[in-house]
């Protein structure tokens, strides 16, 4: 097979990575049909992705890698996952009633429950993120509070010391969290230590807190652990977290609804 994609490197492997952040793991068969290049090309994309800490080799294919070195940036995530995010987004917005004070964390999926909050009046949108910021502009029945602190232009987002003092001076009935990476073991987790105090704080203040992260995300873990998962009251998650994550989970003592 001859190589046809007019790709260059660096975009076969994002491709690759956002790949396996939908299927978990793929034969080099798969990946050089996707891809439209020859396997031995495959091999050696996946190669550079295993010594950058992303991808694991594995007989005859790649998976992702469980720990999560860096975040991807916000155009990578708005672009995976997204019925998933969807689904999760509209299950989370059903527990949003008039009156109440909600943060929004920072990342798409929270960003997604715009559309489902729409008819919600007299609502407090609480949120880290410029862009559901600018999402929520044009509320007809909604206060909004932007949190400060330092921009983390990658994600689009306020992080750091300042934005856990600003929610520190909140109170929350609803805090809707994020996560790039997940699991029962190492909680919720990022490798970017600025992030956790946006979440610890939001926890800290809000009557209810709720873990909203597609399953691509479970079993992968950071360095640095923001929140363990008995913090959160419920986990909302999508329909293809297997069967048996799910149960570990409930077996301890995690509510999880797959949306």
């Amino acid at each position: 097979m001859t190589d046809a994609s007019p790709m260059i490197p660096d975009q076969r492997r994002a491709s690759i990575v956002q790949s396996l952040h939908r299927e978990r793991v793929l034969s080099f068969r798969q990946l050089s049909d996707l891809l439209g290049v020859s396997q031995m090309t495959v091999r050696r994309d996946v190669a550079v992705l295993e010594e950058q800490g992303l991808v694991q080799a594995t007989t005859g294919g790649a998976k992702l890698a469980p720990r999560l070195v860096w975040e991807p940036s916000r155009a990578e995530k708005a672009s995976s996952e997204i019925a998933e995010k969807t689904a999760i987004a509209r299950a989370a917005s059903t527990l949003v009633r008039d009156t109440m004070t909600v943060y929004l964390d920072a990342g798409t999926t929270a960003h997604a429950m715009r559309p489902f909050l729409e008819h919600v009046t007299d609502l407090t949108v609480v949120t880290n993120d410029l862009a559901t910021v600018q999402a929520f502009i044009d509320h007809p029945r909604a206060d909004l509070i932007c949190v400060g602190g330092r921009v983390d232009r990658t994600n689009l987002s306020t992080i750091g010391r300042l934005t856990r003092l600003s929610l520190a001076e909140l109170s929350l009935d609803l805090a809707f969290i994020s996560s790039s990476s997940w699991d029962l073991g190492h909680g919720v987790t990022t490798p970017v230590e600025a992030k956790i105090e946006a979440k610890r704080a939001a926890v800290e203040v809000a009557e209810r807190s709720i873990l909203i992260a597609d399953s691509s995300k479970y079993g992968r873990f950071a360095k640095y652990r923001a929140l363990r998962l008995d913090e959160l009251a419920t986990i909302i998650t999508d329909a293809t977290l297997p069967d048996s994550d799910a149960e570990a989970l409930s077996s301890a003592g995690v509510e999880v609804v797959r949306a």
